[in-house]
C-alpha cells in the first residue's frame, strides 16, 4: 500500500516528538529535522509508510542515539495486559464462540499503537476491552476462516505491538486448543522500532512457551517481504494460512496475493477513509476480498 502525503506528515511529526523528548538545542534539532525531510523527499515514490518510518528512525538512531525510546512503554503495556489476562481468558471461555471472542479481543488490542497514534489513552483501552465481544465481525469472513483452520497445516501469525501481543497469545492458545493438528509459527519484529513487539516481548509475556517465535530480520514496523530475513520470508510465503495484525503489516503486505486474514483497528484518517469506518472500529478481512 503506497504511502500517501499524510504518511509523510506522520513520520515528520513522530521525529519531532522524539527529538523534543531528548531536549536537543534548537539548531541541532533543526539540522536533524532537515535530514529527516531529505530522507522522506528522496524515498521511493511507491514506498510504504512503514519503510518511511524505518528510514526516519534509523536516522534518529544514528544522529541522536535513539534506539529503545519505547522500552518503558512496551514493558508497561505488557505488564498491564498480563494483569488482565486471567479475567479475559475467563470471559472467552464462558462465551458461546470462543474463537470469535478471542479474535475480538486480539482485534481491540491493536489500539496499543504508538506508531499510528501519538499516545494511548488508558480509559479508551479499558472501554475497548470491556466491549470487545461487541466488535462486529463479518459472518462470511469468520465462517471461511474457521473452515480454513480445519484444513490448514501451518498457520503463520504476524504480530504488531507490545501489550497487544498478550491478546495475540490468548488468541493463539484458543486456536491451538480448537485445531490441534495445526502448526503455528509466530513472527515478530527483528529489532526495536516504536512499540512493536520483538522476541524480548514474546519472551516476557510467555508466548515463546507455547509456540515457536521467529524474528523477521528487519527493523521496519511492518512486513516488507523483500526486506525480511530468509527464514521469515520462506515461512510466510509457504504458509497455508496467515494472520496479520495491525495497520503497518497491512500496508506492507496488501497486494501480495498470499492467503492472509488482516486484523486491525482503523486508527488514522487514511484507514478510516479507505475502509469507510469510524476511528477505532475493527477490520477482519481476507486479502482476496479487498
Amino acid at each position: 500500500m503506497k504511502a500517501e502525503l499524510v504518511c509523510y506528515y506522520c513520520c515528520m511529526r513522530k521525529a519531532d516528538m522524539l527529538l523534543a523528548e531528548y531536549r536537543l538545542e534548537e539548531p541541532e534539532k533543526t539540522r536533524i529535522m532537515k535530514e529527516v525531510f531529505f530522507q522522506l523527499a528522496t524515498a521511493k515514490e511507491d514506498g510504504t509508510a512503514p519503510v518511511l518510518m524505518a528510514k526516519v528512525m534509523r536516522l534518529l538512531k544514528e544522529q541522536v542515539g535513539i534506539i529503545n525510546a519505547y522500552d518503558h512503554t512496551k514493558t508497561e503495556y505488557n505488564e498491564l495486559l498480563l494483569s488482565k489476562e486471567a479475567k479475559i481468558v475467563e470471559k472467552i471461555n464462558s462465551s458461546e464462540d470462543k474463537l470469535l471472542a478471542a479474535l475480538q479481543y486480539a482485534m481491540v488490542g491493536n489500539y496499543i499503537d504508538f506508531g499510528a497514534m501519538d499516545s494511548v489513552d488508558h480509559k479508551k483501552l479499558e472501554e475497548l476491552l470491556d466491549s470487545a465481544v461487541q466488535e462486529e465481525i463479518n459472518e462470511d469472513e469468520i465462517k471461511a476462516f474457521k473452515n480454513q483452520l480445519k484444513t490448514a497445516t501451518q498457520l503463520v501469525y504476524i504480530t504488531d505491538n507490545a501489550g497487544e501481543i498478550v491478546l495475540d497469545k490468548i488468541f493463539i492458545k484458543i486456536i491451538k486448543e480448537l485445531y490441534t493438528a495445526l502448526n503455528i509459527l509466530v513472527i515478530v519484529r527483528g529489532a526495536p522500532i516504536l512499540n512493536d513487539a520483538t522476541i524480548k516481548d514474546a519472551q516476557a509475556i510467555g508466548l515463546t512457551k507455547i509456540t515457536e517465535v521467529i524474528p523477521n530480520g528487519t527493523d521496519i514496523p511492518g512486513t516488507q517481504l523483500e526486506a525480511l530475513g530468509d527464514r521469515a520470508k520462506e515461512i510466510i510465503e509457504k504458509a497455508d494460512l496467515i494472520i496479520s495484525k495491525g495497520q503497518g503489516n497491512f500496508e506492507t503486505l496488501f497486494g501480495c496475493d498470499l492467503n492472509i486474514y488482516y486484523i486491525f483497528l482503523c486508527k488514522c484518517d487514511l484507514f478510516m477513509q479507505k475502509f469507510q469506518m469510524d476511528r477505532f472500529k475493527g477490520v477482519f478481512v481476507n486479502e482476496k476480498n479487498l
